[in-house]
C-alpha cells in the first residue's frame, strides 16, 4: 500500500508499505478519506512526530478484511474511526471521563500507525457504523466535531449563553456549528485571515479581528457584554489571554487548541471574578455517536464545513502548508483514492 511517512519537520514522503497484518480481533479498513488534524500539523511542521511513523487519525473506510475472531463486521461495512480502547478500572474511566484514562498514550508517542494511507488496521472495538445516508466524505467529520462537542461540554455551553470563539480553523468552525445546533444564538468569532473569517460569518457567527477584542485595565474590569464561555480554538498564547478578559464573573474560558506559545494569565482577573479556566481533551464518551447523529441532520452546515476538493496522499505536504498560513479555512481531506497528477477530485454535491 502506499502511504504518507513522516521523517522530519515539513519532511513527507508518500512510501510503498506493507498492508498491516491482522491480529484475531483486528479489522483492515480501505481508507475513504482522512482529514488533516490541527495536532497533525504539529506533528508535521513543529516535529511532535515519531519518525519514520503515519500520521491521520480522522478517518472513514470500509472494511476489507476481519481478523479470526471478530464477529460483529464484516467486509463493505463502512465505518469511522473512534476512540482508542481505555483500561475501564482507574478511577477517571470509573468516574465516566476515559478521556483521562492512566494507561492513555501521549499525543505522538507510541507505534500508532494511522490513516494517511491506503489502508489501516484497526481494533473491532475502536470503529463505529456510518449511519445510512450519511456520505464517507461527510462522515470524516466525526471526530473532530467530536472534539467540538467536548468543548462544549467542558464550557457547559447551551442556548441562551453568549459565546466567544477565537480562532476559526477547522475546529473553531466546527465549535460555532455545534453551538448552533445546540441553540446557541450569540456567536462572536475572533480571527485575522480573511478566508477563515468569511467562513465563520457563513456559520451564523459575528466576526472581530482580534485587535476588536477591548482589554480592561484592572482584574476587577469587565468589557461590555461579556461572554460566559470563551472557547479558544487557536493555541496562541495571547488569543488565551485575551479571552480570559472577555469573560463575565463566574465565566469559564476552555482550551481546545493545542499551541506552542504560553499564555501569561492575570490571577488577580480569575480570583476576583472567579474564572475558571479549564482543557477540553479529546472527546466525550457519547461524542462520537452525538457526532454522526449531527452529521447526518439535514440542516447540520456539512458542506461548509469540508474544502470542496479531495486531496490525493501526494498533495499531504502542500495542504499542511496551506492549513499552517491560514489560506484553507474549512476541514482539508486526504482520500487515497484520488489519483496523483490528475488534480484534486470535486466533492461538490457529496457532502451528505
Amino acid at each position: 500500500m502506499r502511504a504518507v511517512v513522516y521523517r522530519g519537520p515539513r519532511d513527507l514522503v508518500v512510501e510503498d508499505r506493507p498492508v498491516p497484518e491482522l491480529g484475531p480481533h483486528d479489522v483492515l479498513l480501505e481508507v475513504s478519506h482522512c482529514g488533516v488534524c490541527g495536532s497533525d500539523l504539529h506533528m508535521f511542521v513543529d516535529g511532535w512526530g515519531a519518525p519514520d511513523s503515519i500520521g491521520g487519525h480522522e478517518y472513514s473506510g470500509r472494511v476489507v478484511a476481519v481478523g479470526a475472531d471478530v464477529t460483529g463486521w464484516s467486509a463493505g461495512d463502512e465505518v469511522v474511526g473512534g476512540p482508542a480502547q481505555r483500561c475501564g478500572a482507574c478511577e477517571y474511566c470509573r468516574a465516566g471521563r476515559p478521556q483521562l484514562c492512566t494507561g492513555r498514550s501521549n499525543p505522538g508517542v507510541g507505534e500508532f500507525q494511522g490513516a494517511f494511507a491506503d489502508f489501516v488496521r484497526v481494533h473491532e472495538a475502536e470503529i463505529l457504523r456510518v449511519p445510512a445516508g450519511l456520505s464517507m466524505r461527510a462522515a470524516a467529520l466525526a471526530e473532530p466535531l467530536a472534539v467540538a462537542l467536548h468543548g462544549l461540554t467542558r464550557g457547559g455551553v447551551q442556548a441562551g449563553q453568549r459565546v466567544l470563539v477565537t480562532g476559526c480553523g477547522p475546529i473553531g468552525a466546527l465549535s460555532i456549528a455545534a453551538a448552533r445546533a445546540r441553540g446557541v444564538t450569540e456567536i462572536v468569532a475572533s480571527e485575522p485571515h480573511p478566508t477563515r473569517r468569511a467562513l465563520a460569518e457563513r456559520l451564523g457567527a459575528t466576526v472581530v479581528m482580534p485587535d476588536d477584542l477591548p482589554k480592561p485595565g484592572m482584574p476587577f474590569d469587565l468589557v461590555d457584554d461579556p461572554f460566559d464561555v470563551a472557547l479558544e480554538c487557536s493555541g496562541h498564547g495571547v488569543a488565551m489571554e485575551t479571552a480570559l478578559a472577555q469573560l463575565k464573573r463566574g465565566g469559564t474560558l476552555v482550551l481546545v487548541g493545542a499551541g506552542m506559545t504560553w499564555p501569561r494569565f492575570d490571577n488577580n482577573r480569575i480570583l476576583l471574578n472567579e474564572l475558571v479556566i479549564t482543557g477540553a481533551f479529546v472527546y466525550d464518551p457519547d461524542g462520537f455517536p452525538r457526532a454522526l447523529e449531527l452529521l447526518a441532520a439535514p440542516e447540520f452546515p456539512t458542506d461548509a464545513l469540508i474544502e470542496s476538493d479531495d486531496v490525493p496522499l501526494e498533495g499531504l505536504s502542500d495542504a499542511v502548508e496551506r492549513l499552517v498560513a491560514g489560506e484553507l479555512p474549512a476541514k482539508v481531506l486526504i482520500a487515497p483514492g484520488v489519483a496523483a497528477g490528475i488534480g484534486p477530485k470535486s466533492g461538490n454535491g457529496d457532502a451528505r
